[in-house]
């Protein structure tokens, strides 16, 4: 559990660029400060001739070699779960089983302890095909061989955070004496290019994933763990020519020749995991690889999406595409293959409201996929939606911006052009004064833009330069992202006392009430008041077990899919010291029910909800002195004013 609570540690420091103080996360582990100390020490540890994690008077932050840190973290040598997963590759390695007291020894347990952990290694292969077979003292596993691979897959995750190929970590799951580093580089990189030239997107978090698959392949073929031919089914031509170029790279790089079921799977896993259809591909090329059934299913979805959110992803390149992907899932999902994506955590906590529009969609498409989809495989939709999006986002994040530049030759055209040029994406010149006593009252627009100093003062206001520098670029954008700051949070700002209520507040959440049970207690609340029913509580648990709603290492925002409730309201929970939540924990609870009337309103408290509890110091100073609902909500309103 150390080991799993310094990762933690760890991981939270490198996603932040600010010192943190051992209190602060002594609060999102679920420890004391004092654990913390210990926690760094151990860190340090790790990489003996660096630092991973500096320590000041303000704290603790991320240092040089945090990310040598973190790939050395592994499996705790000699702890039970290393023990685990020896035990598993030597069960594996043995056709014949282990001898159980042979094993014992070798590991410096008793057999009783060995028992034990064959137990655990039971408890893993649930579901998986995969069965451990006990006689005398003999323990030997049966299964196809497809299966047991899934199982030295699943051990590689377990020996990595962040999802991206570790080979190191591979190599621990597969044993120190599988094929090392130097043949894999040069593997990836032509596999990139070949793919590349024959006209495919490449999905490099998807080429990691499928590198992982190569080495297990290459392991076990070299053990003669091949592949049946007649077990997998032939692609067709796209898929030979894939299964051609993995072929040759294999003998060249790997010394490892693949059989034909070898070849067949591996070239699935590229299509279904790493390859998309090239920009220039038509939409009726695409269609012709697309299951009918599949097709309808994404765009029934993706129509209630649109309507239920309220955001432009109804168009047909982006149905087309999606349904290609999720082709590809249903494929991952029959095998259960799933891909890591070492974006979740950023997207679910930057992207909130994306997500949750991915969410919705992969719970539209649970019955086509015959299985509720991981975090990971939702981040992929995801993308996706964020993708399409990204064009509106654009276009509706650009602010108006006034020049004063008093006039002299063309000077101020000069100015605009540079603007225009420097600054287009992030605001649109609607007017330009040229006199030396414009009248800056009336200057209504987003931002004015100075060569002179003006008599009034505030944030829109920025001083430049009549001929362009990187500085006035800088301060423009700095003041721009503060406007666009302003006014997002100046809406939530209005929003909440509306919102929240004296009688949906609670302090006092505790490690002891679950996850449904706090959602239960908050839903009460809300019913008690007659803004939600029993069902509405009910569909916000089903959303729970679809996707944590932990958007950020303070917060958690659980909700039903679908605005029923008969006003918007928000019900609170207040964790100090912080409570488990999905794979973190939290210290503030926020239930939210929406109503069908506030459907504009969703993406406004929804995200600004959640960028507020993404400030470390915000969320401390709002639980440490919110310890009531007055008290709370000034001090929520005073972090929101700035």
């Amino acid at each position: 559990m150390s080991r799993a609570r310094q990762d933690r540690v760890l991981g939270l420091l490198v996603r932040s660029p600010e010192w943190t103080t051992a209190a602060e996360l002594a609060d999102a582990v679920g420890v004391t400060p004092r654990s913390i100390r210990s926690y760094v020490t151990a860190i340090n540890a790790r990489v003996p001739d660096g630092l991973a994690i500096e320590s000041g008077p303000q704290g603790y932050r991320a240092g040089v070699d945090a990310a040598a840190a973190q790939r050395a973290g592994g499996i705790e040598a000699g702890t039970p779960r290393d023990r685990l997963h020896q035990l598993i590759r030597a069960v594996l390695a043995a056709p014949d089983g282990i001898d159980v007291f042979e094993t014992a020894d070798h590991f410096h347990v008793s057999p009783a302890t060995l028992d034990a952990d064959l137990a655990r290694v039971r408890g893993l292969l649930g579901g998986t095909d995969l069965v451990l077979e006990r006689t005398a003292s003999r323990a030997r596993l049966r299964g196809t061989e497809m299966a047991q691979r899934r199982l030295i897959s699943r051990l590689a995750h377990e020996e990595t955070e962040d999802g991206a190929f570790d080979l190191e970590a591979l190599r621990r799951a597969l044993g120190e004496d599988s094929l090392g580093a130097a043949a894999f580089g040069p593997f990836k990189a032509e596999l990139v290019a070949e793919l590349t030239a024959l006209g495919y997107f490449v999905n490099e978090f998807g080429i990691g994933d499928v590198m992982m698959h190569v080495a297990i392949a290459a392991d076990r073929v070299a053990r003669d763990h091949g592949l049946d031919e007649a077990s997998i089914t032939e692609g067709g031509e796209p898929a030979a020519r894939i299964e051609a170029l993995i072929d040759r790279l294999s003998i060249a790089h790997l010394g490892v020749s693949f059989g034909t079921g070898d070849l067949r799977h591996l070239a699935a896993l590229v299509q279904s995991r790493v390859v998309a259809p090239g920009a220039a591909e038509p939409a009726a090329v695409i269609r012709e690889r697309l299951d009918a059934e599949v097709e309808r299913a994404v765009r029934d979805v993706v129509t209630r999406a649109a309507a239920e959110f309220q955001v432009d992803i109804d168009h047909e390149d982006f149905v087309l595409r999606l349904a290609l992907h999720v082709q590809n899932l249903r494929q991952r999902a029959r095998e259960q293959a799933w891909s890591r994506n070492p974006l979740t955590r950023s997207l679910k906590t930057t992207y909130p409201m994306i997500f949750e529009v991915a969410v919705f969609i992969s719970d539209g498409l649970r019955g086509l996929l015959g299985i509720a989809l991981m975090d990971d495989e939702i981040a992929y939709i995801a993308m996706h939606v964020g993708g399409r999006l990204e064009r509106s986002r654009r276009a509706g994040v650009l602010l108006s911006a006034t020049i004063v530049c008093p006039g002299y030759y063309e000077l101020h055209e000069l100015l605009q052009s540079s603007i225009a040029r420097s600054l287009g994406q992030a605001v649109t010149v609607v007017g330009v004064e040229t006199r030396v006593d414009p009248d800056w009252a009336s200057i209504d627009t987003d931002l004015v833009l100075t060569t002179i100093d003006p008599p009034i003062t505030g944030d829109r206001f920025v001083r430049i330069q009549p001929f362009l520098t990187e500085a006035d670029v800088e301060r423009v954008q700095t003041a721009a992202g503060r406007v666009r700051r302003g006014r997002r949070l100046a809406r939530l700002r209005a929003e909440l006392e509306r919102y929240f209520d004296a009688d949906a507040f609670v302090h006092g959440l505790t490690a002891a009430e679950s996850e449904e049970a706090v959602i239960t207690r908050l839903g009460e609340l809300l019913v008690k008041q007659g803004v939600i029913d029993d069902g509405y509580v009910k569909r916000t648990l089903e959303r729970e077990r679809l996707s944590s709603t932990a958007f950020t290492d303070a917060l958690a925002v659980p909700h039903a899919l679908g605005m029923t409730a008969t006003r918007t309201a928000i019900a609170v929970g207040i964790a100090d010291p912080s409570i488990p939540w999905g794979d973190g924990r939290v210290q503030v609870v926020a239930m939210v029910a929406f109503s069908e009337s506030d459907r504009a309103a969703f993406q406004t408290v929804f995200e600004q909800l959640v960028e507020v509890f993404s400030e470390r110091e915000s969320v401390q100073r709002i639980v440490r002195r919110g310890t009531t609902f007055g008290a709370f909500l000034d001090e929520l309103v005073a972090v929101v004013d700035g």
